[in-house]
């Protein structure tokens, strides 16, 4: 069999019709996808990336290094929305891939699918299991145990070393659950912690604009320090790459495509409309933040670099202490439906690969009551939560945005692609001026993946390298 066999289109729209036991049920509206995508993009990203963007590589230029993110995921979201409008299929850019690409490239950007989902669900476990200590010692005057709350690699400031992260694991299990029990009782729980969190983030933005400093605006972009990526445009340019991970989750809307009850009026609504409205918010939420307090303090030395949003308020808005408080419950509740989202995501990519042959079929095996991949979502929550468990949240959260930034790369490529092999079906959605925005999409995100470093290329580069083996021993012989 060739590797690079593509997957027929009409095979594609003819699955999206099916009915059977490896069937989703459509049960989301416009308004659950554009929450869905809000939902997934608004959390760890915009409550951590950004301070650890600006204290450690962009300044107060960390608003321009979301500018940037914004604009290469505006492109890819402009090649996203017509793939998921014209195949309302579940496995996003896996299954966009396979039709345009041929199964190895499918393969390949499947397994870095991920880096994307389940190491994104597994960076934001570890931020909630952070916030969830600040909540306790707010409120309870205790905090979980060193030990007890941070991956082995870590070590405290007093020299105590982490073993496991307990919480991390509980708020996985409790949300795997959740989306066990249906898609659509998961789509409810996102939409009421949408409004929660977003409330939340208009009020400190309301609240934050009366105690900005001027003087903590008056360099925006820091000079260099003389390495590459720390403060000056190169660090602007890794910011871009670090807080691109706060965007990531408008993607994983695609991978519900198949239970959109219209996904050709939801797609572009769920996709566009989450992605525009929270660049908005992340703009103006990275201004008030680096206006509060002073970047520096944001470092990893600084002593606002863990739950930053919180130490910002407490020790600089005056009057507004309690605040502190009630935007950590918001907190967890945003990451929650964060993780969520991107657990929904993935055992979505893992329903496809497997119905192709890909995976194990038990991956693509329906609940016979709730009408869900319940096997691939445990599964899912073994795999998530050793990541969650054992690894340090700034690893992870660059591999999940080295990974989704590839798949960007490879969608925008396939819409040039697929408009050249299949020019005469149907797109509900058009992306304009192609090949101009694919190829800017695909040029922004490179040079956001550029700004990463080698230490995530090489990381990237394994990835992919245990993917292929994986490829080559077991799917590549079950699909032969």
């Amino acid at each position: 069999m060739s590797l690079f066999i593509k997957k027929p289109l009409d095979k594609l729209l003819k699955e999206a019709s099916e009915l059977g036991e490896h069937t989703l049920k459509r049960t989301l509206g416009s308004g659950a996808l554009l929450a869905l995508g809000i939902g997934a993009i608004i959390g760890a990203g915009i409550f951590v990336r950004t301070a650890a963007a600006a204290g450690n590589h962009a300044g107060p230029g960390v608003m321009i290094s979301y500018i940037i993110a914004g604009i290469g995921c505006a492109f890819a979201g402009l090649c996203y929305v017509e793939f998921a409008s014209m195949i309302p299929i579940a496995g996003s850019a896996y299954t966009y891939s396979y039709a345009t690409m041929g199964e190895l490239i499918a393969w390949i950007i499947g397994w870095d699918l991920i880096l994307e989902y389940a190491l994104g669900a597994a960076t934001v476990a570890i931020a909630w299991s952070e916030y969830l200590n600040k909540l306790c010692e707010h409120y309870f005057g205790f905090t979980v145990p060193y030990a007890l709350c941070h991956s082995p690699f870590q070590t405290s400031m007093t020299g105590e070393q982490g073993i496991i992260n307990i919480p991390a694991l509980l708020i996985l299990g409790l949300l795997t659950l959740i989306l066990i029990k249906g898609t659509k009782e998961s789509a409810n729980v996102n939409g009421i912690i949408v409004v929660v969190k977003v409330v939340i983030v208009l009020v400190f933005i309301a609240l934050g604009w009366h105690f900005i400093v001027p003087e903590n605006h008056a360099v925006i972009i820091p000079p260099n320090t003389g390495e590459t990526g720390m403060f000056g445009w190169s660090g602007v340019l890794r910011g871009a790459g670090i807080v691109f991970f706060a965007y990531v989750g408008f993607d994983a809307v695609s991978t519900a495509a198949q239970e959109a009850k219209n996904p050709q009026k939801g797609m572009p609504i769920g996709i566009l409309g989450s992605l525009a409205f929270c660049t908005v918010l992340y703009i103006l939420f990275s201004y008030v933040l680096t206006g509060v307090a002073n970047y520096k303090d944001f470092s990893v030395t600084g002593p606002g670099h863990e739950a930053a949003v919180a130490y910002a308020i407490s020790h600089y808005m005056v009057g507004y202490e309690w605040f502190a408080g009630l935007i950590t419950i918001a907190i967890l509740a945003g990451f929650s439906s964060v993780i969520l989202v991107m657990l929904l995501g993935q055992s979505r990519v893992f329903f496809s690969m497997s119905k192709d042959g890909l995976l194990p079929k038990s991956f693509s095996t329906v609940h016979p009551k709730y009408k869900t991949p319940a096997k691939a979502n445990m599964w899912l929550f073994v795999l998530v939560g050793g990541f969650a468990a054992f690894v340090p949240g700034d690893i992870v959260g660059d591999m999940c945005s080295i990974g989704t930034l590839f798949a960007f790369i490879l969608v925008s490529i396939g819409v040039i692609i697929m408009r050249k092999s299949n020019p005469e079906t149907a797109r509900p959605f058009k992306v304009p001026l192609v090949p101009l925005i694919p190829i800017l999409g695909a040029l922004v995100c490179g040079f956001m993946v550029f700004g990463l470093g080698w230490e995530n290329w090489s990381r990237l580069l394994i990835w992919l390298i245990i993917g292929f083996d994986v490829y080559l021993l077991y799917s590549l012989k079950t699909v032969t």
